[in-house]
């Protein structure tokens, strides 16, 4: 299916691979808020940061103690930290300015996922999801970790509550479990193996609402919009489904609170469903109804008006393209290698996509020159016609079409210091300064040293002449005969006009009584008729002096 045929006016979708970066192997990238940076964990432990603008590399995050691949990174609001996580269960916050590592802190187990707090200026709270345990709300001062509940008991007073700890032997094993903060953070969301989406409030550690799914299986990936008002979710039943967001942006958690309050006559599981029907309701479901594959790293576009996801099967970079009606409109396919990540541009459509050998592959919309739109009065023809002009068309007072008197008073103050807001960045804080470029320390070259000599050697060789000068014989006269060397250049002149040394003249003299030996015969009698010419010359010069 093609978006021109449901309707022309759609397309703002990128279409072709404009470009790639590739710096070592990459497994995961992250966007800045505004899209002029992009962060990229590494298989080393490095976390690189691209300015988008430039695609060069603006920073290299890296920590001597950590070696382990990384598995996420995550941007703070306004771009001052960022938060990476690694394969050797380690968390480090990094401020992104002055490149130094703020802390770290090592749990039980390795996350596959870390996200900071997003309504914070300087988040100090992470959420954590784990390889194999419940996830988890970590003070990143402190270093105290909070297990979030995964499951809702019979009862419904609370959750089933999960290891505090590692897990030993004894403990059933958990699968991994996604979750996210909401948009102001005031809340999270739990995806677990049922299938259900828990509404948890993390400061008191209680699940507040319950939504089902009619698959009822493993929830792997769950992720808001940009905006807050749609929730995606992708199961292991091969379908990802978009919720909509029934609760208000701000103070979400007393919303649902003064729900649960109005039913005191309803309690335990029922409760709780009751209150999540009108946190979430399903809004659309995608899927391939042919393949039946499995979905990769799923998500919004900028403006919610897109979802996109990546193909999980082996050996095949392909992404597909919904609007947000559920109308499938694009299908991308890349190279030959499987994808294991995927982010769309927070402002532009641009897709960057991360292959399994670690390369960045960069999607932008193949843009068409258009010369109508430069000026709106413009007419393309696709073959000449003759133009008939209009009788007053080029007179200096066409009265058809006068010049209309424009209403602004000139003599008004222009205002260029206030900075209109942007719909797309609602919720800036304009007193909060945001970082969104990285300086760059300019790095001088050095000079070779066999370049530096000092002014005396400088003066020698400027003095000096080398054999290949202007010839001269040792009184200082200029001998007309041709060097060997204005022979093979056809006699033009040299650039050097140095007055020669005594040491050049002499082998210049040696070079002229010396014949030249080539292998031609044409060499051979030029060479013959120079060298009898000057002993001709010698012998006039003898006679004379007699």
């Amino acid at each position: 299916m093609n978006a021109p045929i449901i309707d022309p006016l759609q397309g703002d979708f990128p279409e072709v691979i404009e470009e790639f970066l590739e710096n070592g192997v990459i497994k995961c990238i992250a966007f800045n808020r505004r899209g002029t940076l992009l962060a990229a964990g590494c298989t080393s432990g490095r976390c690189l940061i691209w300015d988008f603008e430039v695609r060069g590399v603006a920073k290299e995050l890296h920590d001597k103690d950590c070696v382990a691949a990384v598995t996420s990174v995550c941007w703070s609001k306004y771009g001052h930290r960022i938060l990476v996580s690694a394969a050797d269960k380690s968390l480090t916050l990094w401020d992104v300015l002055s490149g130094e590592k703020i802390t770290r802190i090592t749990l039980q187990q390795a996350s596959l996922l870390a996200r900071l707090h997003p309504g914070s200026t300087t988040p100090s709270l992470c959420l954590a999801c784990p390889l194999s345990s419940a996830p988890l709300i970590v003070d990143l001062n402190t270093g105290d970790t909070t297990v979030l509940p995964i499951s809702v008991s019979d009862s419904g007073n609370g959750a089933t509550p999960p290891p505090k700890n590692k897990c030993t032997d004894a403990t059933p094993a958990f699968s991994p479990t996604a979750a996210c903060f909401n948009k102001y953070g005031d809340m999270v969301y739990v995806g677990n193996s049922k299938g259900e989406i828990l509404v948890v409030d993390y400061k008191t550690v209680q699940v507040r609402a319950m939504v089902p799914s009619s698959g009822g299986s493993l929830i792997k990936n769950i992720v808001f919009s940009r905006n807050g008002q749609y929730l995606l979710t992708n199961s292991n039943d091969r379908i990802i489904r978009i919720y909509e967001n029934l609760l208000p942006l701000k103070n979400g958690l007393k919303a649902v609170d003064d729900l649960n309050e109005r039913l005191d006559g309803v309690d335990g599981v029922e409760k709780l469903k009751t209150v999540g029907t009108k946190c979430l309701t399903l809004f659309r479901e995608f899927q391939d109804s042919i393949t039946r594959m499995h979905w990769k790293a799923p998500c919004f576009s900028g403006d919610g008006e897109w979802v996109i996801s990546g193909c999980a099967s082996k050996g095949e970079h392909k992404i597909y393209i919904w609007d947000r009606a559920g109308h499938l409109v694009k299908i991308l396919e890349g190279p030959k290698e499987a994808l294991i990540d995927l982010a769309w541009h927070p402002v532009s459509p641009i897709i960057v996509s991360v292959s399994l050998a670690g390369c960045v592959y960069i999607w932008a919309k193949d843009y068409t020159e258009s010369w109508s739109a430069f000026a709106p009065d413009f007419k393309e023809l696709e073959e000449n016609e003759e133009y008939v002009e209009r009788e007053d068309e080029f007179d200096l007072n066409s009265e058809t079409e006068k010049v209309k008197e424009s209403d602004v008073n000139e003599d008004d103050e222009v205002d260029i210091m206030t900075v209109e807001k942007d719909s797309t960045f609602s919720d800036s804080d304009m007193s909060q300064e945001e970082l969104c470029y990285l300086p760059v320390d300019p790095k001088l070259d050095k000079q070779p040293e066999k370049c530096i000599e000092s002014p005396s050697k400088l003066a020698d060789s400027n003095n000096s002449e080398s054999p290949l000068s202007e010839e001269g014989e040792p009184n200082g006269e200029t001998n007309n005969a041709s060097s060997p060397l204005e022979e093979d250049t056809g006699g033009r002149p040299l650039k050097r006009n140095r007055k020669p040394s005594e040491k050049g003249l002499e082998l210049q003299a040696e070079k002229v009584r010396k014949p030249l030996k080539s292998s031609g015969r044409s060499s051979k009698h030029k060479n013959k008729s120079a060298v009898d010419e000057d002993t001709t010359n010698g012998l006039y010069e003898d006679d004379m002096s007699d």
